[in-house]
């Protein structure tokens, strides 16, 4: 019993990933199965959308396999391959985004706007500063002291 017990749980904790790439999608030819490999492994899987095509066991992300495993026998590069993709589904297909000026503005706006936010509250608190309250003169402590010693009015 206790054997079964153990077998289940070494079964169980295997990771399903391994068993998302079916063996009628593996090509024949080694080298294209190698370069089909690489290149879905930088695919993100739309559905499931932090994993790769190949660990995901989704539909689309098996459609996604197969497509890139039909380029590459049509013989496509894997430049073009990956391009493709990118044309049908957008940048957001990689899972590592290409470096460009919209990928540079998008990581620089961040500490832009919080150095931005720092440098006006600076402003606003030296400008405070600056602004303080002048000294009373001599009519209006008195009025104010007044005020103090006949309390609060109902």
């Amino acid at each position: 019993m206790k054997l079964r017990v153990l077998m289940l749980c070494v079964l169980l904790s295997l990771p399903g990933a391994a068993m998302a790439l079916s063996p009628n999608e593996i090509l024949p030819d080694a080298a294209l199965e190698q370069r089909a490999r690489d290149i879905s492994a930088g695919l993100r899987c739309l559905v499931c959308q932090n994993q790769s095509i190949d660990d995901s066991d989704a539909d689309l992300a098996r459609d996604l396999r197969v497509l890139v495993r039909e380029r590459l026998v049509a013989g496509d590069s894997n430049a073009e391959v990956e391009q493709f993709l990118v044309d049908r589904y957008g940048e957001y297909v990689l899972l590592n985004p290409r470096l460009g000026l919209h990928t540079i503005l998008l990581w620089a706006a961040a500490p832009v706007l919080l150095l931005t936010g720092l440098a006006a509250l600076l402003l606003a608190r030296r400008k405070n500063h600056s602004t303080g309250a002048a000294e009373l003169t001599p009519e209006e402590a008195s009025a104010l002291a007044e005020l103090d010693r006949d309390g609060p009015r109902a």
